[in-house]
This record gives structure tokens, sequence and C-alpha cells, in this order.
């Protein structure tokens, strides 16, 4: 059996069928549309009034540690950021050489034209990093820079960003029908 195939068929199969497809034409209303009062978003730097204001461009991703309990609705760049920098960017960074990123240092994009093309990049790297593994390197350990996945084979993060991917992605998807029939009558 080829695991490393079924792995990555997984979350390419979601990704060029429903997710991806789904996201062309997202405008910068929608991308900074918030639903409810209170969001955590991308912000242009100075913006915002969240505990911690992380970026090193114009535009900053709010979040707190530890994560208030609830915590806020996040917007469809904050969703985006998200996933580019924190699902993303740090796994292909840490396992596939791709360049260092964190949420810190990271430029969120200002615009939903921009967030699509880090989007892209950053799927492209780990889906490119995946393809390459191999039986041999999904049995290894993550490493200490997993965190709970440290002792885990790669598989079980590969897994896990699959499910990341699957599961924020549906988050921004109804973001977007929510925004789109947000005036329309009951």
């Amino acid at each position: 059996m080829d695991w490393n195939a079924l792995l990555l068929d997984q979350l390419e199969w979601h990704w060029a069928n429903h997710l991806r497809p789904r996201l062309d034409g997202l405008t910068d209303e929608e991308y900074f549309w918030e639903p409810v009062a209170g969001c955590w978003s991308v912000r242009p730097r100075g913006a915002s009034s969240a505990p911690i204001a992380a970026g090193s461009g114009g535009y900053v991703i709010e979040f707190a540690l530890p994560e208030p309990d609830p915590a806020p609705v996040t917007t469809i760049a904050w969703r985006l950021g998200h996933l580019i920098v924190g699902v993303l960017g740090v796994r292909a960074a840490s396992h596939f050489g791709g360049p260092a990123v964190d949420y810190r240092t990271f430029s969120y994009a200002g615009t939903a034209e921009q967030a699509l093309r880090q989007l892209d990049e950053a799927y492209a790297a780990w889906r490119d990093g995946v393809r390459g593994l191999g039986a041999e390197r999904l049995a290894r350990p993550c490493g200490p820079a997993e965190g709970p996945f440290a002792d885990e084979p790669l598989a079980a993060l590969v897994l896990h960003i699959n499910r990341e991917v699957l599961h924020h992605g549906a988050e921004i998807l109804l973001l977007r029908d929510l925004y789109r029939d947000r005036g329309a009558p009951r």
C-alpha cells in the first residue's frame, strides 16, 4: 500500500475539487468582513486592540496567549493567515527546508489577492514536501519542533495538517456563504 499517495490524495482532492475553486473571486471586502463584533482579524499595523498583534509588514494578525475561552470569531483574513503561517508554512519550513516563518515575523497580506497567492505558495511547499516523503520518512518521528507530535510518525502530522486544512477551509467557505447571503430575507 502506498500510504504517501493516499495521504497526499486526501488533501489534493479536497484542495482541487472543493476548497481552492471556491476561493476564486474572494474580494477584499469579504477578506476583512467581520460577521460579529470583536472579531480577530488581520489589520493595518497600529489598528489592533488585541493583546497580541504580530507581523513584520504593514498588516498584523491578532491573537492572545493564552487564548481566551471562548476565543473570538475570526475573519477570513485571520483564518487564511493561520493556514498560511501556522498550519502550512511552519511545517514546510521545519520538515521540508522551506523558508523560516512564524506569526511574529510574517508579512501578512493586505488584500485578498495577495493572501490567496501566499496560500497557494504555502500549500504547494507542503504538498511538494509530502509528495517526496516515501514510506521510510513517513514512519520517522516528527521531532521536537512538533511539540505533542514529537514522538509520533510524520504520517500522523500529515494527517493532522490535512484535518487542519479541511476544517479551516470549511470555516472560510462558510464565512463566504454567510457574507454572500448576509442581506437575504429569512
